[in-house]
This record gives C-alpha cells, structure tokens and sequence, in this order.
C-alpha cells in the first residue's frame, strides 16, 4: 500500500496486529464473540462474499469461478463479522487550532484517529462504515470490508473537510434510523454541540449499537494560555463574547471543563457506553495502541 499523509508504514504495521471487538453481543449485530483474529475455525458453511486482495486463496470456491468468472470466499459460522461504524464530527470547532501544528489540531488529529480504526477494520474483514458528520448532512464511505479498500477509506479522510455546525442529537438519530446492521459505533467528535448528544446517543443504543465516544479536546481548550480583555468568537456561529480572564476566571474555567468531562464520564458509564477523553497532545495511536486497549474495544 503507498504511504499515507495520515499515518506511516511503522504506524500501519503496529494497526495490522489489532482487531475491533464488541463486548457484548447485541441483537442483530454479530451471532457471538469473536474469538480470534484467524478465521474459518468452523467447519460449517455460512455464506459467500466477494473476494478481495488479502484473502486466503484456499477459501475461494473455484467451482463457482469456473462457472460465473466471480471469484467468492467462503464464509463460514464463526465469521459473521463484526458491523464497525465510525462517526466522525467534522464541524467547524473541530478546526481548532488552526495556528497550532497539524499533529495538535483537533480535526487532522481525529482523522488520523479514524483512518487508524477504519485501517483496522478493513484488515480484519470487518464490515466498515465511515460517516462524516457535519451541518445537516451525512458523508459516507462504505460499507466496505478488506484490505483492499484501505487506500480508498485513506483518500476519503484525507479530503475530508470541516466546517458549519453539527447538531449531534439529529445527526446520531438520523444515523441511528439509516445505518443498516448494528454493531460497533465509535463517535470522535469535541461534543460542542448546542443540543448535547444524549438523545441520539439513546436513538444508537436503542437500536443495539454498541458505543465508544472518543472526546477530542486540544490542550488550549482544556487550560486556556489566556488573560486579560478578551473578545472571543464562536468559530462555528461568528457570534461575539466580551469578558474578562482573570486568574479567578481561568481557574474556575479549568474546574468547570473538568466538571463537564466529569458529567460525560457519568452519562457514558449509565449507558454502558465507553468514554475515552483525550487531548490532541496525546498521540492518537496510543488512543487505539492503549485507552480503547484497556476498555477492550481493541484487541
């Protein structure tokens, strides 16, 4: 595969070892756990599905090649795969910050994320849908499963733009009604959203997704380098603020930032959904190399 703007041939190396996996097993989503990363341990035949670059030639039928010139790989009980459903936000405070190095932005930050898991997915043969979120419109890539579709899912992350607002509670119910087979739903996204989350968070459980919110701040978001007269900006809605930062100010926004993930935290945990917060200090591979590792998301 030719290297990516996004990650490098070490980085894809490290991702070709893991595996997404559902925890609990939710009804239409997969018939159970999936106990490895190699497959056909059945011998019961399931189903068929294309082949692509990257299966083993063994499980081609070479029957239904002589006679169609289609070639099929063999399916069988233990493989139905696992519905991966990434969900990225591409609003405009996602831009954030735009003078800081591409590695600290949120947005190039939360692609490379998402480039990463879908990379994994494809590699398993999961089924992968890919959909950026932003203003009233969804954007897809997929469903697409193999390997190879990984430089199509790259060149999609890589031109993806972002921009206007998200209203994540219509956006997340729309997809909730729209998506197909449920599975595995990983949300990336800042949460900077005028009417929160909770009810389209509820719309994808209730339709027996299971969920992963990963809660990208930038570490100037989380403990402002600011003081003095300010006029702040909405960089979504234009709309002006005038205040004053003080350092009583500052520690108050510090503590109430903390709150907010806090009460996130809290959400999640009711729901039985994982909360991951991260800053963009943070590289994004150890998200997947270790915080969605220790909540078992990642195998």
């Amino acid at each position: 595969m030719p290297e990516s703007p996004l990650f490098d041939e070490k980085t894809r190396r490290k991702l070709e070892q893991l595996m997404l996996y559902a925890s609990r097993v939710r009804s239409g989503a997969i018939k159970g756990e999936r106990r490895s990363t190699k497959r056909g341990t059945s011998i019961e035949f399931a189903d068929y599905r294309n082949y692509v670059p990257g299966d083993d030639l063994r499980r081609l039928d070479w029957n239904i090649y002589a006679r169609l010139d289609r070639p099929l790989t063999k399916l069988y009980e233990d493989e139905e795969d696992l519905a991966v459903h990434l969900l990225l936000d591409t609003s405009a405070s996602m831009h954030w910050n735009p003078d800081a190095p591409d590695e600290l932005n949120k947005f190039s930050y939360a692609r490379r994320l998402v480039a990463g898991l879908g990379y994994m997915s494809l590699t398993t043969n999961d089924r992968l849908l890919v959909t950026a979120m932003h203003g009233g419109s969804l954007e897809h890539f997929g469903p697409a499963r193999g390997r190879g579709y990984a430089v199509g899912l790259l060149n999609f992350m890589v031109n993806l733009q972002s921009g206007g607002t998200t209203d994540l509670n219509g956006a997340l119910k729309d997809y909730a009604l729209r998506a197909g087979r449920p599975g595995l739903a990983i949300l990336v996204s800042d949460l900077f959203t005028p009417d929160g989350y909770v009810e389209g968070l509820n719309a994808l459980l209730g339709r027996g997704f299971e969920v992963a919110i990963v809660h990208v701040l930038a570490p100037d978001e989380v403990e402002p380098p600011l003081a003095g007269d300010l006029r702040l900006m909405d960089v979504e809605t234009g709309a002006p603020q005038e205040v004053t930062v003080d350092s009583t100010m500052r520690d108050l926004y510090v503590q109430r930032v903390a709150a907010w993930r806090d009460s996130l935290r809290a959400e999640c945990r009711k729901r039985g959904v994982h909360y991951v917060p991260v800053e963009t200090s943070t590289p994004w591979e150890k998200v997947i190399l270790y915080d969605l590792r220790r909540l078992g998301v990642v195998r």
